[in-house]
């Protein structure tokens, strides 16, 4: 049988007419196929219905699988586009109805939604599947339902530990003490039937309750009647026929207080009117003697009258044991405190601040009228009782600001006496026990005190300061004080413990310097370095107490037992231990064990470890020569004898440290460090201490023989002789650094040395750069301590000369030290800058040196034909200013944010400079659309920049404009 072309059978076209004449017609016009034309669409749309009509009639003729077959095949064939369609037309047409939320939404919400369930559902919900359960016991589910029942976990649950708080709320649920209702009524009794195991003591407490609800009542009506013929304020006048039958006028004195929490801020404040009392149950005032006659009288027994007693026990009111009248105590005036922020761990300060004391840390790159704001917004209209100033300052001047100093010379400027005259407006005046207290040792010089004589002549307030008699960071503050007028309580020695907790005072004095070293740490690092800081600072604490306080070298007590103390002190250093008697009870057992087993079998056991030995060390403290109440000489030789034998120590362990082991190990052929840089690093300290301990013994020969015609000035003298050898050793201080840290990356078994040697009690905790640090320090007390010695010399004596000379020598090298400082400084700021912009020209070049940065806005106007007043800016990016003395340099800066942390860091690309001779500097007038803006005007372009604040728009504008000033005159 032969088939027709199509090889289909009319039914199966359904309807469609078939022609077979027509199919010769369409074979001209088709390419590839008789059944698919091109040139005419109608036929094509035609075909293509026939077709899938006639696919669609076997589809509903086939098998399930047959179906499934046909899909399968079809989509294999679909590309993605026609995927993505048959996707949404299947969720259009069978939509989701039930889905996993945990499995959907982001985790945060899943355990958010599963915080509102109940324990007992959450442990339902945990049964459902692993994912569930690992979310259903999620500790920050049942952490806080935990702690709010009051059940803490006894440890820290690790990285890794899973289900701890669960576990815990389980168990504690589990060990519940509970009641049944019967057994709840039979012990508490109901509603309607009363306990009849009532004790004494709750029958006692039931009483007491009923005696305070009466006096409450009696305070209500005391109340209304006392505001229906309520007197003038303070005109109260008590009639007579009272107890004791006495006439009483006035007020009786009852002390009536509020006590506050401290606070920084918020002076502690007295109840203007003493003879009210505040009831903590209800807060109702009534007259106190009125009250408390009414008690004793409605109380007729003396059981009574005790219950009444212990009732107004809750009251602060306290009754006046004599009748005597007295006046009205007004409210205590505060004290004013400045503290600058340039002050070395000034947090340690706040923490120790006294109640009552008002505290205003300003910024010390800000100006006097700045701070005089401040200082007025704090004290709010009081009158402070005494005005407070910490500030960076020596014996001679304090530098109040970073453009402003007070000293003699400047006080009477005109911009210094308005800030004094205004500021010293608020403090009482001496009558009242006003004064001004300044934290500089101003007392120790001849400068100084001729400050604190204008100020006070200028103020018409006392005026003490520190008499500078104390050596270290701060420690003058605690030493004696200048005399003044007016004593307000506390010993004349400490105005301080005025201001700050003693304890706190104390720790920060000693501890200044090495506590800013911490908190710099702290303040750059927010927390990574905190461990290994604070135990740096807790050896610092423990070499300091040893050495200088407990005098360990000074114990008669054996060598062992002196080794197993410092090695035992040493390791609870290193540890974070909560109970250091225990853990050095455990060391010294241990470290005897080790011992013993260290010892031959044939030796004999050591019976007596507490009884001295041939070993032991016993050095006698030199006798001092008595103190009468105005040997001030003698108190600062005193203390300069002391001083010095506690830097010679340090100087000592230097050499015995790091000197000897390294030499030895040299001249051994085990050469940790070689001859030239044991030479460098460690030869100029053999030097001064040699000096020293020259200076040391003939000052201890003056001490011996003291008396009031003793000279020491001669000896300082011949100390300035040979001033070289500081010099020398200054001029090598970085060239000994650099060649330690050389020295440290490139060696290793020098590397390992420090590390086994440094920060031990033998190095008094310090590490070697720290005591290569310490003939700078001794200048600087050296200064101090003569300009006590020269105020306290009369001129006439014959050491008054030799002491003079020999301050203006030390004056002179300590100019020389500070400006080897300032050069150190500004070297080390110019390499930080120079590696933290990049792309940036060489920066050192000539003189030049870093003045101020400033973070800014770079902006750009949309149109500069808009006027001023209506011109709208846009923000490009951030800039950050570099203002050194010839030039201004723009970068484009970065900031970046550290993941997971609140620490980000900010990267500078080089963006432009200028110099300073041809830059121009204008201001845009703040308006609705822009605030702290400036332009910046160089000889091709400008920047319009602003700033986050107003503040720091003035202060950088003053500065690029007194540079300016500086950068023409310096080229005409």
């Amino acid at each position: 049988m032969q088939a027709n072309l199509h090889s289909v059978k009319r039914w199966q076209l359904s309807g469609t007419d078939y022609d077979p004449q027509q199919v010769h017609r369409l074979r001209s016009q088709t390419r590839f196929s008789t059944w698919t034309p091109l040139n005419n669409k109608t036929s094509n749309l035609q075909l293509f219905e026939e077709r899938m009509n006639l696919v669609l009639h076997w589809f509903d003729l086939w098998t399930d699988r047959q179906r499934k077959h046909l899909l399968d095949s079809l989509l294999t064939r679909c590309t993605k586009s026609q995927l993505k369609y048959c996707r949404d037309l299947l969720i259009e047409t069978v939509p989701v109805t039930q889905v996993d939320f945990t499995a959907v939404l982001p985790r945060f919400l899943s355990l958010y939604v599963m915080s509102f369930l109940s324990p007992r559902d959450l442990c339902s919900a945990a049964q459902v599947s692993w994912h569930w359960r690992v979310l259903a016991e999620q500790d920050c589910i049942w952490a806080s339902r935990c702690i709010r029942r009051g059940w803490f976990l006894p440890y820290t649950p690790g990285d890794k530990e899973y289900g701890a708080w669960k576990n815990h709320y389980v168990s504690c649920v589990s060990t519940l003490d509970w009641l049944s209702p019967r057994e709840a009524a039979e012990q508490y009794g109901t509603l309607n039937q009363q306990s009849m195991g009532t004790t004494e003591e709750e029958e006692e407490k039931r009483k007491e309750r009923r005696i305070r609800q009466m006096i409450r009542d009696k305070l209500q009506e005391e109340k209304r009647l006392s505001m229906r013929t309520r007197r003038a304020w303070g005109s109260y006048t008590k009639p007579e026929g009272a107890r004791g039958g006495s006439v009483q006028t006035g007020r009786s004195s009852s002390g009536l207080t509020f006590s506050s929490w401290p606070s920084l801020s918020w002076p502690a404040r007295t109840v203007g009117s003493p003879s009210l009392c505040l009831s903590q149950d209800r807060g109702q005032p009534m007259t106190a003697a009125q009250s408390w006659d009414r008690v004793q009288t409605s109380s007729p027994s003396s059981e009574r009258l005790n219950k009444a007693s212990r009732a107004l026990s809750s009251f602060t009111y306290r009754p006046a044991l004599s009748h005597t009248a007295s006046p009205i105590h007004l409210p205590t005036p505060a004290l004013l405190l400045l503290i600058s922020d340039r002050i070395p761990a000034y947090e340690l300060l706040l923490s120790g601040v006294r109640a009552g004391v008002i505290v205003v840390l300003y910024d010390h790159r800000g100006t006097l009228s700045a701070l005089l704001t401040q200082a007025e917004r704090a004290v709010s209209g009081q009158r402070a009782q005494r005005l407070g100033l910490l500030a960076p300052g020596g014996t001679e001047e304090i530098h109040l600001l970073h453009s402003s100093s007070l000293s003699e010379k400047t006080l009477l400027t005109p911009d210094q006496r308005e800030f004094w005259e205004k500021l010293c407006g608020w403090v009482a005046p001496t009558e009242e026990g006003g004064g001004i207290d300044i934290f500089s040792p101003l007392a120790a010089s001849a400068s100084g005190v001729a400050l604190i004589q204008t100020l006070t002549t200028l103020t018409g307030l006392e005026v003490r300061a520190p008499m500078g008699l104390a050596t270290g960071s701060f420690q003058n503050i605690l030493s004696e004080w200048s005399d003044g007028s007016v004593c307000t309580g506390l010993s004349n020695k400490q105005p301080a413990l005025q201001f700050v907790c003693e304890s706190v005072l104390q720790g920060w004095c000693r501890q200044a310097q090495w506590m800013e070293e911490a908190l710099g740490e702290l303040r750059g690092g927010l927390g990574p370095q905190l461990q290994q800081v604070g135990l740096q600072a807790r050896g610092r604490a423990l070499g300091l107490f040893l050495w200088e306080k407990l005098c360990l070298e000074e114990l008669c007590v054996s060598k062992e037992l002196n080794e197993a103390l410092m090695e035992g002190f040493v390791a609870l250093t290193r540890q974070e231990e909560t109970r250091p008697l225990e853990f050095l009870a455990v060391f010294l057992t241990k470290w005897s064990e080790e011992k013993e087993r260290e010892e031959s079998s044939g030796e004999d056991k050591l019976k007596n470890k507490g009884a001295p030995h041939g070993s032991q060390t016993c050095i006698s403290r030199i006798s001092e020569p008595p103190q009468t109440a105005l040997d001030w000489r003698g108190a600062v030789a005193r203390e300069l004898h002391h001083s010095e034998c506690i830097y010679l120590r340090r100087l000592g362990a230097v050499l015995k440290v790091y000197q000897e082991p390294l030499t030895a190990a040299l001249n051994s052929n085990r050469a940790i460090l070689s001859y030239a840089d044991i030479h460098i690093i460690l030869t100029p300290v053999t030097q001064i201490l040699e000096l020293n301990r020259v200076f040391q013994v003939d000052l201890q020969a003056r001490l011996q023989q003291w008396g009031a015609q003793q000279c020491v000035g001669d000896v300082f003298v011949k100390l300035c002789s040979k001033l070289r050898v500081y010099t020398n050793y200054l001029n090598n201080y970085t060239t000994a650094l650099c060649a330690i840290d050389k020295c440290r990356e490139t060696k290793p078994p020098f590397r390992a040395f420090l590390k086994r040697v440094d920060r031990t009690l033998a190095t008094h905790m310090l590490s070697l750069q720290e005591l290569l640090l310490c003939p700078v320090w001794r200048i600087q007390e050296y200064v101090t301590l003569l300009q006590a010695l020269s105020l306290h010399t009369h001129p006439g004596h014959p050491d008054h000369t030799h002491l003079s000379s020999a301050l203006n020598t030390l004056l002179r090298f300590r100019e020389f030290i500070q400006k080897l400082k300032r050069n150190s400084e500004r070297d080390r700021l110019m390499e930080e800058t120079q590696e933290m912009i990049q792309g940036c020209p060489n920066l050192s070049e000539g003189n030049r040196q870093l003045v101020i940065t400033q973070d800014a806005a770079l902006l750009r106007s949309p149109d500069e034909r808009i006027p001023d007043s209506l011109r709208t800016y846009e923000q490009v990016s951030d800039v950050g200013l570099f203002l050194f003395n010839d030039a201004l340099v723009l970068t484009r800066r970065n900031v970046y944010h550290t993941p997971f942390t609140l620490a980000h860091r900010s990267a500078h690309t080089f963006l432009a400079s200028v110099a300073l001779a041809s830059l121009a500097v204008r201001e845009i007038t703040h308006t609705r659309y822009v605030s702290h803006a400036f332009v910046l005007e160089g000889p091709c372009r400008s920047w319009v920049c602003a700033t986050e604040r107003g503040e720091e728009r003035e202060h950088f504008l003053s500065v690029l404009r007194s540079a300016i000033t500086s950068a023409l005159t310096g080229h005409q």
